[in-house]
């Protein structure tokens, strides 16, 4: 068996009971507790969640009160986004150049003197995913000589070309000029004084200098947590075949290309369609539903609690899920776990999650290429649907062996014996 080592993560944002960027920080970093002596540090609005979930304060996590800028920069974003969840650059920039810097200040001067005397083998920094989200502690661990460990590293997927009005529509102003964090003359020091990096996408790893790359190590953003998705979906492939739509109801997800792609099938009673999610464009999306006629087939569920969400989609034979924006793709994963065979666009996360062999990818193109293309693909499934069901097993046998949360914590395991030297070939699980 390997060795447990001393950890110290550094999870900013990490909570069990929220979406996105915090779940998987909680996820990844209790995945990891479970095979090592780990104290993981938070910032103090996920506290009580943590203690809802059984870690006890001081032992098992501590939380850090960075409310003094970190409030500021949550005003300004609200103020700017209107509180309606859009212009994630610019969030993802305040917060990095901002919030972040200022928690892990806190950060150092509460466990600085512990990574001095060696009290920790690796600090693992697990959030921010962010790769403009840059570490002075990775300079002060290497000193101490303390391997510093950073990553998933995730973000920053350019827009693909032809979908400028989605791009104003969710106020991503700032993706013009993103890439200019790489001149920060801190992204280098953190790069040049990490022990490893670990990649959540092959974007990511593409925008790692190559001489760094030595040191890189692809392995998805997201995962699975087997108790929440340990169901099997709708196997018995009957006409209409079962669609649904999982997400926030936000331009970029597409929702509307996917309706207006289905429609002439919904109208022939060859597929339904089941909407998971809320945002907002769901009055415009309820208008072309009745634009198209398609209402008597198309169900809008709005948001659920994450037990419904899945109690609702295993009713489903596909997910249809036509976004051109996923960093990471996390919903992808959770619907093969519960045999969903997923339909997505071939770029960015989708695209490096589902196979040939685990699900069916539409050739990334303009919008009305899109419908076009997608159209066509549902059409092909619904002519041969046989197929599906040697999908969703594929799907599920793939999660099983890669995808779970354990199996990303022995993924890390390997990773650390790695660092440590006791392993001495770099690995590779994708």
């Amino acid at each position: 068996m390997t060795a447990k080592h001393n950890v110290l993560i550094i999870a900013e944002a990490a909570n069990p009971e929220w979406v996105s960027v915090p779940l998987v920080g909680w996820s990844i970093s209790n995945a990891i507790r479970q095979k090592h002596n780990v104290h993981i540090v938070t910032q103090i609005r996920n506290k009580a969640a943590f203690i809802r979930a059984g870690l006890v304060e001081g032992k098992d996590f501590t939380a850090i009160d960075s409310e003094k800028v970190a409030a500021k920069v949550y005003k300004i974003l609200k103020l700017l986004t209107k509180g309606k969840g859009v212009a994630w650059t610019l969030a993802t920039a305040l917060t990095s150049l901002i919030s972040y810097p200022y928690f892990e200040k806190l950060v150092w001067k509460q466990f600085g003197e512990l990574i001095k005397a060696g009290h920790y083998d690796i600090v693992h920094r697990v959030t921010p995913l962010s790769p403009t989200a840059q570490s002075k502690i990775s300079k002060k661990c290497r000193k101490y000589k303390v391997p510093f460990v950073m990553g998933p590293l995730n973000g920053g997927v350019p827009w693909p070309k032809g979908f400028d009005g989605e791009r104003r529509r969710e106020r991503e102003w700032l993706s013009y000029v993103r890439s200019v964090y790489k001149l920060l003359p801190s992204r280098n020091s953190t790069i040049k004084n990490s022990s490893c990096i670990i990649v959540g996408s092959l974007h990511t790893k593409s925008e790692i200098p190559t001489k760094y790359q030595n040191k890189v190590i692809y392995i998805p953003e997201n995962g699975v947590d087997s108790k929440r998705f340990n169901r099997n979906a709708q196997l018995e492939i009957n006409s209409p075949i079962k669609c649904c739509f999982i997400g926030r109801l936000v331009p970029y997800k597409c929702p509307d290309v996917l309706l207006i792609a289905a429609s002439p099938l919904i109208k022939e009673g060859l597929i339904t369609l089941d909407i998971i999610g809320d945002g907002p464009i769901r009055n415009e999306l309820e208008a072309i539903s009745r634009e198209l006629e398609i209402s008597a087939g198309v169900t809008f569920h709005g948001w659920l609690e994450h037990q419904e969400v899945a109690n609702t989609a295993q009713r489903s034979n596909l997910l249809t899920f036509p976004s051109i924006r996923e960093f990471g793709g996390g919903v992808v994963l959770e619907a093969m776990a519960l045999g969903l065979v997923p339909v997505v666009i071939d770029y960015a996360g989708p695209g490096e999650l589902v196979k040939a062999d685990t699900g069916y990818k539409v050739p990334i193109g303009t919008k009305g290429e899109l419908i076009d293309s997608y159209r066509q693909m549902l059409i092909n499934i619904a002519s041969s649907p046989s197929e599906i069901l040697e999908k969703s097993v594929n799907g599920k046998a793939q999660i099983d062996a890669k995808y779970l949360w354990e199996r990303k914590a022995e993924q890390v395991t390997e990773i650390y014996d790695w660092i440590l030297r006791s392993k001495t070939k770099k690995p590779t699980f994708f």
